[in-house]
């Protein structure tokens, strides 16, 4: 039976993506929910947008592959994964005269708000450049969300550096994973002008027998006067649950940052596995990846 990655991430961060807006009002991507809330969200492609741009910065991931062929922007027929982490990690569609497809390895869920947007707008204009030609400024207003975000990355290990007769070096294979694992754990986005940080402040996963996002939709916040409190209960549940008669829990580790969360103490020893500090799960879920990998080939 083969291997799968799953992770779960909480983090912080301030108003990650606008949609089109209206007139001079620019408008976040929001969802409404039945109980009246409206939660703001990061599409999944606007953190595969991120992630990529840091492969590239990071890792020298190439980009160089894009054409626009029957007029649709698409990766080039000549570039195969071997040339692209990104082709590899987050699959292609080439349509030329044999379509070629390969479904996404590593797979993100949107980045949902876990506090509620409450109407927080900003007043901008640019009354600096004005005044250096004596006009009358230009307006425009900008809703604003401070928030914890949650969102989900899954990833089947074994069709990593596989894609028909291609077949990458378990090296190449396992660096790739690992330079994920790296931007994952130091995400960062650039928007209006401000960098926000996306590194978790939790995280719960681990290597699972199947590719399955565990613990998508089952993180929410116990919200106190003046700390966030994870619901541990909905946390606990997913810990149960089993699978070829496998305990899910016996796969899973959590990291977190200290002193972020009200009752650290309740979730800090749910597993018995990796638990301590954000970097300690990345490091051991690192050190699980590769020893799978080797073992597989």
């Amino acid at each position: 039976m083969g291997k799968a990655l799953s992770l779960t991430v909480i983090m912080k961060a301030n108003s990650l993506n606008y949609g089109e807006g209206i007139r001079n009002l620019s408008e976040l991507k929001k969802i409404h929910r039945g109980n009246g809330d409206v939660l703001t969200f990061a599409s999944r492609q606007s953190i595969r947008y991120d992630i990529v741009r840091l492969g590239n910065e990071w890792f020298g991931w190439n980009l160089d592959t894009i054409d626009k062929a029957k007029g649709t922007l698409q990766f080039r027929e000549d570039v195969s994964i071997e040339d692209s982490v990104e082709m590899d990690l987050f699959g292609y569609l080439k349509t030329g005269k044999k379509s070629q497809k390969r479904p996404a390895v590593a797979r993100l869920s949107h980045a949902i708000s876990l506090e509620p947007y409450r109407s927080d707008m900003e007043f901008l204009n640019n009354l600096g450049l004005a005044e250096r030609i004596n006009e009358t400024p230009d307006i425009a207003n900008i809703e604003q969300h401070e928030s914890l975000y949650t969102y989900t990355l899954t990833m089947d290990l074994d069709r990593v550096g596989r894609d028909g007769d291609v077949t990458l070096s378990e090296e190449t294979r396992i660096n790739r994973i690992h330079q994920l694992l790296d931007i994952v754990k130091l995400l960062n986005r650039n928007i209006r002008g401000r960098q926000e940080s996306l590194a978790p402040l939790f995280v719960i996963g681990g290597l699972y027998p199947i590719a399955n996002p565990f613990f998508l939709g089952r993180v929410a916040l116990e919200q106190n006067t003046n700390k966030w409190n994870l619901n541990v209960s909905a946390l606990q549940d997913v810990l149960q649950t089993t699978f070829g008669n496998e305990n899910i829990g016996n796969h899973t580790g959590i990291g977190f940052v200290s002193g972020m969360f009200g009752n650290e103490d309740e979730f800090a020893h749910l597993t018995d596995d990796v638990n301590g500090t954000v970097e300690s799960f990345f490091s051991t879920l690192k050190n699980l990846t590769s020893e799978y990998i080797e073992a597989s080939e």
